[in-house]
């Protein structure tokens, strides 16, 4: 643990709270370019579109922790809290501005403007996001001299901050229609958010992987092939089993070399410094005897029980509206997902290989003891470096006192504020908005509770979250504090970390249940265990702490208990 004190100050006006949902750890800073160039942005376009009174989620790092400020649409800078009713509800009726934001929001759901947003992603941005990755991907940067991969981290770097405003553009789009459902039915039945995200289960293909489809068609052709079986089977270390799968002729070798080729460069966390899922051959061939061996999804796969179940609830009157905003839901769901993994879930990885590239130079020249330091470089630092081929000794100093703090700090450690600049006011009662922008307000509403609502903490000994998946399962727990850690899992364990990306579904064919610190209903933790059919528990806030590795646990989807067996 690194012994410096650093102090915790306000980055502006307002109340800034930090932000334990995506960033457990301190963010490298390419990431932290990435983030306040592209999410302020993106999001407000979204919000904007849809009418949403809030603005958007300003970013901020302090000592390279996340904080983020909520931003109302027409709030003075530094705003805690709403203005006194009456005049929240003149400004909202008299300012042309306000008046033309609710007008908005009422539009967007008589239009259903989400599903022209999913037209627009499905025909223009996610082919053209996948096409700039490839190509990308296609470049040998092994061969390219100190100018040329000076540029490419460049464009990399651009193409990174690109990617989290694509993102965050269709945050309102994908987020609404879930919202919208969860409240209205929440209204009419009074079961749990995690009961009723149980209908939307089997939307969201992405959820499962974004090589699925190839990982099946791998499975299935080494099904057919008993050499490939062989090959499967046998000993020796996973880089050279897949190594041989790829060079096996016919089906084997052909899906093979797709799958990874899908897979190698696509990042397994948030942060650049996290490996691609290429740098963890033991965990890709796990998935692929998994899926070989008919490891996968499980359960009620198109939540066909869930809904049937939910309708039952909903007063007989509403059950025709039940069931459209069911079908808006769904036709959305895979869209929260697939956001990342074209977007910069893929940039991601790319950039670390370049940055990987560079610091294999450097360290070959003497500039640096370990190549992977140079992940921890600012943009500017990455072309100075590069381009000059050279890295002082206090500039060295400078990157491994960046890794040390990033590795060892936490949000969970006691000198890391929650807030900073004082605890933020509650935000205005939907009721407060005139009634026809009420409709949004209460979606988005059920968003945010869905994504950050944390339960409060449990007694000492209990080990408690909240049930996002059903089913109760047994098996060894298996600590992972880093993406790096993944090859460790077995077939059954149970995956028992602070938080997950969406990118890490890596190693679901793996795992027979998911249970985390952090997140809410609507976390990335809690939709893929949803989607796979495997019992999770999210928010324990200390699992981590109480669960040793390797310890056999049980966990329990249905009450969101988690249980030490030994």
């Amino acid at each position: 643990m690194p012994t410096t004190t650093k102090s915790f100050a306000a980055p502006g006006p307002g109340t800034w709270e930090l932000e334990t949902a995506h960033f457990p750890r301190p963010a490298s800073r390419l990431v932290q370019h990435a983030t306040l160039a592209g999410f302020a942005a993106g999001f407000a376009e979204s919000t904007a579109r849809f009418g949403v009174m809030l603005s958007h989620l300003q970013p901020a790092y302090v000592n390279d922790f996340a904080y983020m400020q909520a931003v109302p649409f027409g709030a003075p800078p530094g705003a805690k809290g709403p203005p006194p009713r009456a005049v929240f509800w003149l400004l909202t009726r008299a300012v042309p501005k306000l008046r033309a934001r609710v007008t908005a929001s009422h539009d967007a759901f008589e239009r259903k403007l989400w599903r022209e947003d999913l037209n627009e992603w499905d025909a223009r941005v996610k082919p053209a996001a996948d096409a700039r990755h490839r190509q990308m991907q296609a470049l040998s940067v092994e061969k390219l001299d100190a100018r040329e991969l000076a540029a490419h981290l460049a464009e990399c770097v651009a193409n990174n901050a690109a990617m989290v405003r694509q993102h965050h553009r269709f945050t309102i789009t994908c987020t609404l229609p879930i919202g919208d459902f969860l409240a209205q039915v929440g209204a009419w039945t009074g079961r749990p958010t995690g009961e009723i995200l149980a209908a939307v289960r089997g939307a969201s293909a992405i959820s499962l992987g974004a090589a699925r489809a190839e990982l099946q068609a791998l499975a299935e052709a080494v099904a057919r092939d008993p050499a490939a079986q062989a090959t499967l089977d046998g000993d020796g270390p996973a880089a050279d089993t897949l190594a041989r799968l790829c060079d096996a002729g016919g089906d084997v070798g052909s899906a093979a070399r797709a799958y990874l080729d899908v897979v190698r460069h696509r990042a397994v966390g948030y942060d650049v410094c996290a490996p691609s899922a290429g740098e963890l051959p033991d965990t890709l061939l796990g998935a692929v005897r998994a899926a070989t061996r008919g490891a996968g999804s499980r359960g009620d796969t198109d939540g066909a029980r869930a809904i049937s179940s939910l309708r039952e609830r909903v007063p007989v009157e509403h059950r025709a509206r039940f069931d459209e905003l069911l079908a808006e839901a769904r036709h959305i769901a895979r869209l929260r997902d697939e956001r990342g993994h074209h977007s910069e879930g893929w940039a991601i990885g790319i950039t670390r290989r370049a940055v990987l590239e560079a610091g294999r130079r450097l360290a070959a020249d003497g500039q640096l003891r370990d190549a992977a330091l140079l992940l921890d470089a600012t943009p500017e630092e990455l072309d100075r470096f590069v381009t000059a081929g050279r890295v002082s000794e206090a500039e060295r100093a400078e990157l491994e006192a960046r890794r040390a703090w990033r590795t060892t700090k936490s949000v969970s450690d006691a000198d890391v504020p929650k807030f900073l600049g004082g605890e933020p006011g509650a935000p205005p009662p939907v009721d407060w908005l005139p009634e026809r922008g009420r409709r949004a307000g209460r979606a988005v509403e059920a968003v945010m509770t869905g994504i950050f609502q944390e339960p409060a903490p449990a007694g000492a000994e209990a080990i408690k979250g909240l049930a996002v998946s059903p089913g109760v399962y047994e098996g060894t727990a298996r600590l992972v504090d880093r993406e790096e850690e993944f090859g460790r899992i077995a077939q059954g364990d149970v995956l028992v970390t602070r938080a997950t990306a969406p990118y890490f579904n890596v190693v679901l064919p793996l795992l027979g249940a998911i249970v985390t610190d952090r997140g809410g209903q609507l976390c990335h933790a809690a939709i893929v265990a949803r989607e796979y059919g495997i019992p999770g528990v999210v928010g324990t806030i200390r699992a981590t702490a109480k669960i040793r590795d390797g310890q056999r646990v049980r966990v329990d989807g249905d009450t969101g208990e988690v249980t030490l067996l030994g």
